[in-house]
């Protein structure tokens, strides 16, 4: 049996189980043993085809080998220098890649508290994310947005949307087996553009004055513009989506004159210092996620389509690069 089985993307398209040292941890470091992960369908599976610029910020990072993973839920064996030895022997989650034994640095590791199951647990990452979405969104309660794409982060906006008081909340895509995981809201509208406009649906359910938000989660370069066509002037546009490549749009029209406000929100501008101005960091973030599991607010269960052992991870990936529709929480079991 590996010492410690890790997946590694050894050439873009292929990935194996590869048995690699065990770590030793380092100042500020703790030695985390597995119990599960999650896949990130949109991140890893991008890094895992290897299709995008030469010279853009996916191919600065994404070097082959490349050890995927950045949610990892485990017990803490050992700590480095500087790390209290109370850590040892607790349950924590962490950026650490898919390994049994894998490092985590502080300050981004975070106790799971009782009661969280380590499948649920593992979804930490996704609400870091997506809370830092909706904050950077400035949503206030009685605004109407518009979700574009609702694979695991889509899904995980919307229902944030509606308990951050968002009214009405449109949520949009192609794949009707996605629509049909969304919860029943009455400020909740499903919208399959295949079937029915999402300009005038949203004309109607806002009473004409359409949108004030739109989150774009589908990562399709040619989609984006086109996702402007319901917001209204002056409204916000969200990018809580990494296209892989660049995006033709104009300005003037969309943007300048409509005088739209167009907000980055990748989940580092979170930031890990709290103070009293700036109190959402990952780290309360996370532990918001776990109170809102716990209370029953977020329900994550329904969401996770797939449990498999990290054995058939190579299998998982050719699945998802053929097919990630049906996919929504992929979770690998190591315990």
């Amino acid at each position: 049996m590996s010492k410690n089985p890790t997946v590694v993307f050894v050439e873009p398209k292929k990935a194996v189980i590869e048995d690699r040292p065990i770590p030793k941890p380092g100042p500020g470091q703790m030695l985390i043993k597995a119990r599960q992960t999650l896949i990130s369908t949109g991140t890893e599976l991008t890094i895992f085809k290897g299709e995008f610029p030469k010279d853009s910020g996916w191919a600065a990072w994404a070097k082959f080998p490349f050890v995927p993973g950045y949610s990892h839920v485990g017990d803490v064996q050992e700590v480095g220098p500087g790390v209290d030895k109370s850590w040892v022997g607790k349950r924590v989650g962490s950026y650490a890649e898919h390994g049994m034994y894998m490092l985590g640095t502080l300050p981004l590791v975070w106790e799971v508290p009782e009661g969280v199951s380590d499948e649920v647990a593992t979804f930490f990452v996704i609400a870091q994310i997506t809370m830092n979405c909706v904050r950077r969104g400035r949503t206030e309660w009685g605004e109407s947005a518009i979700v574009y794409g609702l694979g695991l982060i889509g899904q995980f906006i919307v229902r944030e949307l509606l308990i951050a008081g968002a009214r009405p909340v449109v949520a949009v895509d192609v794949v009707d087996s996605r629509l049909a995981l969304l919860p029943e809201h009455k400020a909740l509208v499903k919208v399959n553009p295949k079937e029915k406009s999402v300009k005038d649906t949203v004309a109607k359910v806002t009473k004409g004055r359409m949108a004030d938000m739109v989150y774009e989660v589908t990562g399709a370069q040619a989609l984006i513009q086109g996702e402007f066509e319901a917001l209204k002037q002056q409204g916000r546009f969200i990018m809580a989506s990494s296209p892989s490549g660049p995006t033709l749009f104009d300005f003037s029209d969309f943007c300048n004159a409509p005088s739209y406000e167009i907000i980055g929100a990748h989940t580092s501008s979170a930031g890990d210092a709290e103070c009293a101005d700036h109190m959402w960091t990952r780290k309360r973030n996370a532990e918001l996620f776990f109170d809102l599991v716990l209370d029953g607010a977020i329900k994550v269960e329904p969401l996770i389509s797939h449990r498999e052992p990290y054995s058939n991870a190579p299998a998982l990936y050719q699945m998802l690069l053929a097919d990630r529709s049906k996919a929504m929480g992929v979770v690998m079991k190591w315990n």
